[in-house]
């Protein structure tokens, strides 16, 4: 073990057993949080709007600051972007973090002097949590590869604008610089194909020991990978690869797949990083949730899924979740964010500490007869759909199709297959059965005939990438969305049929 692993991994025993807070210290952590923000942000120019002066408690928030996304913030967004200061936060952000959004076109959120250090911190305590699990750090004798957006940064009235993981890529702590790849030239492509070609002649003969990244555009560098070595699994050419962090989409679908790619067992660990902040982070390896980061200047708020964009939803701290219900996830943060929603959607699998799963998006589900289908039911049917063939899948989306040319209507599942199913009949049965198990109201549709089962549409070779090159976000961060309740991006996807 090198000088670096040995400090890494004393380090960690002293970081990684104050990470794990009980219950009481969560909340009490939380109550420090919110008094904090209502304090710096009250001569805010938001907090000025919103008569922060007078919220004594978290009700008289709940009264002077409504849920809201980004569109119905967008006035305050606007005068932030035009430069002017104190407008969410004390000062200007030190970045704002570009992001795609579902209705309001290109989101800028900021990211403060504040709030910046805890994306590295996370993500480095996730590491070092597995690291005093296993009592290995060997990790950090080789090199780790994290795939990135590009960390080339404009300036706009003295903020630095770019996406969130090249902004990252500017708060890698000096001591782990020497261990990083791609390098910062080869980083700096915008050009995603050709980025990944330059990475894989890059990093094909070095000691690989992590990668980080999305899982599609991970799959993507170990296709090219193996092409360009001639190599049958990664571990063959990356024998110490021992972790793979991901993050941004679940991991499930892909699991077989990538897993089978790399050729032997490596440490997986997931994280739930976001421009608005790193949520969460899976902190033991047998356990699926992920430890919410409850003392890192965010303070949550939690919707009921089933009330999400009604006129006055309850809102709850997090003393008053429960284990398994849905939740949608709202946020205020030293980053100068106010009760804002995110968008994503949460369950609780552990209240001490707390621990949650990414289940899905609020704007991403199937609902055309009622069913409200989540993204994390048609993960779990996939999952099980490919563990009982032995398919391995590359991507999939599902959309209804309402009208059908004949016969009853129907979820279509759009599914690219690195490896096809022996028979897709019975392995589109088993995707409709499994999601009948996990969506009741499914389930009585189907069985009362006012829909059918479930209809696979097999996409060719790289249908994905082609739709994602089409909009202009194919790598870094960009994802395709599981589900969607009408047929904008299954119609596009269509399009790319040979």
């Amino acid at each position: 073990m090198g000088i670096k692993a040995k400090i890494v991994k004393w380090a960690a025993s002293l970081i990684v057993p104050g990470l794990r807070l009980t219950r009481e210290e969560s909340l009490k952590a939380q109550d420090e949080i919110f008094n904090h923000l209502i304090q710096t942000g009250r001569y805010t120019r938001f907090g000025e709007d919103h008569a922060f002066k007078k919220i004594k408690s978290y009700q008289d928030f709940i009264q002077r600051v409504p849920v809201r996304d980004y569109e119905r913030l967008r006035f305050f967004f606007d005068r932030m972007l035009s430069g002017e200061k104190d407008v969410f936060w004390p000062g200007r952000p030190k970045y704002l973090a570009k992001t795609s959004g579902t209705t309001s076109g290109t989101k800028y959120i900021p990211i403060t002097e504040d709030s910046a250090p805890t994306h590295v911190a996370c993500a480095r305590n996730a590491v070092f949590c597995r690291i005093h699990e296993t009592g290995s750090a060997r990790v950090m004798d080789g090199k780790l590869m994290f795939l990135s957006g590009s960390p080339k940064l404009k300036k706009r009235y003295g903020m630095y604008v770019g996406r969130l993981s090249g902004i990252v890529n500017h708060m890698v702590p000096f001591w782990l610089k020497g261990n990083q790849v791609p390098s910062w030239k080869t980083n700096c492509i915008e050009d995603w194909e050709k980025k990944i070609e330059k990475i894989v002649e890059e990093t094909a003969h070095i000691d690989l020991r992590l990668i980080s990244g999305i899982p599609p555009w991970v799959q993507m560098y170990f296709e090219k990978l193996l092409q360009y070595t001639g190599s049958k699994a990664v571990c063959d050419v990356f024998p110490n690869l021992d972790y793979f962090v991901y993050g941004g989409v679940n991991f499930e679908p892909y699991r077989t797949k990538l897993l089978s790619m790399i050729g032997k067992p490596v440490e997986t660990i997931e994280t739930y990083p976001a421009s608005e902040g790193f949520f969460a982070y899976q902190d033991l390896k047998d356990d699926e949730g992920l430890l919410l980061q409850t003392n890192t200047g965010i303070f949550y708020e939690f919707i009921p899924l089933e009330e999400h964009g009604t006129a006055q939803p309850t809102r709850l701290r997090l003393a008053d979740v429960e284990i398994g219900r849905q939740y949608a996830l709202v946020v205020s943060s030293n980053a100068g964010l106010w009760a804002y929603d995110l968008g994503d959607t949460v369950r609780f699998t552990s209240l001490n500490p707390f621990r949650i799963r990414v289940t899905g998006r609020t704007k991403h589900f199937i609902s055309a007869f009622g069913e409200h289908v989540i993204a994390e039911e048609v993960d779990y049917a996939m999952q099980v759909a490919t563990a009982a063939t032995g398919a391995e899948v590359v991507e999939f989306h599902v959309a209804p199709q309402v009208n059908p040319k004949e016969g009853l209507p129907y979820h279509e599942w759009f599914v690219e297959f690195a490896t096809l199913p022996p028979n897709l009949s019975a392995f589109a049965r088993m995707l409709d059965e499994a999601l009948q198990n996990r969506n009741i109201y499914y389930r009585d549709l189907v069985q009362g005939k006012t829909i059918r089962p479930a209809v696979v549409t097999v996409c060719p070779r790289h249908t994905f990438v082609r739709y994602m090159k089409s909009l202009n976000k194919l790598g870094g961060q960009n994802k395709v969305p599981r589900l969607a309740n009408n047929r904008e991006i299954a119609d596009k996807l269509l399009d790319f049929f040979d």
